[in-house]
């Protein structure tokens, strides 16, 4: 088992083989398989008692952020797609093995009423809510040009990545309380964006200005809304959305050479997520993109 305390520069790796899976991807399928955490997270009771809502949280950076909460204490509802079942299922595992209640519900956040569905669900489980995570995404790399974007997909993207936010939000809002805390999942991309991921790209960067708005909103409540910026992160959806080749290259574009694992975004949701370490922060950014800038 790797030294939590040490890091080894060597530990994760700076180029892929070619790869490609088809949407939405799973963890399994991958080489080499993302690390998560699961042998080096160790919490100290930061989040002791808190109860958290991730969608997404079946893998890559949601399947971190729930273990990662879970060892801090917390009791956490993931949502998932339903063709991403299995890896739902051992990411609650997870959940499990830390001592915390965990629970799961399979829904396409595409659609406002499952939104909605998802929250009571959560409540319902938890019996209330601390944390809410946005972190469910989608993204397609586009081959060719704007005039032939497909209406399907730029549908998909946007329902995924920004009115799920706002149905959530609206939906949560009613359940905090002074302490709460609101999460959304950004990206470089907002800051930095790619010409082949021009529909995503433009909803980070609509995330973040939600992000800062809304926190003007229920700051007066006590609430609590941050963001964080992923730069090139090894998750599934890499080699689901993207070229071979471009994932053969994928995260060497960063100053440190190489695309993140998602167990070093993690610690990045627990700070914003801690009340005794983040309670004057509202309204940011917070980047972890491997010395990409974001501003």
């Amino acid at each position: 088992m790797p030294d939590p305390s040490r890091f080894d520069p060597d530990r994760y790796p700076r180029e892929f083989p070619r790869q490609r899976q088809e949407p939405p991807g799973l963890t399994d399928a991958m080489v080499p398989h993302p690390d998560h955490g699961e042998d080096t997270y160790q919490g100290s009771g930061r989040l002791t008692g808190l109860r958290a809502l991730i969608t997404g949280g079946d893998s890559g950076i949601g399947r971190a952020v729930a273990i990662a909460y879970a060892r801090e204490g917390a009791d956490v509802v993931i949502s998932y797609l339903p063709e991403e079942k299995v890896d739902a299922n051992a990411t609650v595992a997870l959940i499990a093995q830390a001592g915390r209640r965990g629970a799961t519900l399979g829904v396409d956040l595409t659609e406002r009423r499952f939104c909605l569905d998802l929250v009571e669900f959560a409540v319902a489980e938890l019996g209330g809510l601390d944390i809410l995570v946005n972190n469910a995404g989608y993204q397609m790399a586009r081959t060719q040009g704007i005039e032939d974007l497909p209406e399907e997909q730029l549908d998909r993207v946007m329902r995924t990545n920004l009115y799920s936010v706002f149905w959530l939000t609206q939906a949560v809002v009613p359940h905090l309380s002074a302490g709460s805390c609101i999460i959304n999942n950004s990206s470089i991309q907002a800051y930095d964006p790619s010409v082949s991921l021009l529909d995503y790209a433009a909803t980070k960067a609509a995330i973040n200005n939600f992000t800062v708005n809304l926190a003007q909103e229920l700051g007066p409540s006590g609430i609590r809304v941050n963001a964080v910026a992923p730069g090139p992160i090894w998750t599934p959806l890499q080699p689901a959305t993207q070229p071979e080749e471009a994932v053969e290259q994928f995260g060497q574009n960063t100053p440190l050479g190489r695309a993140g694992q998602p167990a070093e975004v993690a610690p990045a949701f627990v700070f914003l997520a801690a009340p005794a370490e983040a309670s004057y922060v509202s309204g940011t950014v917070l980047g972890v993109t491997g010395g990409r800038p974001v501003f």
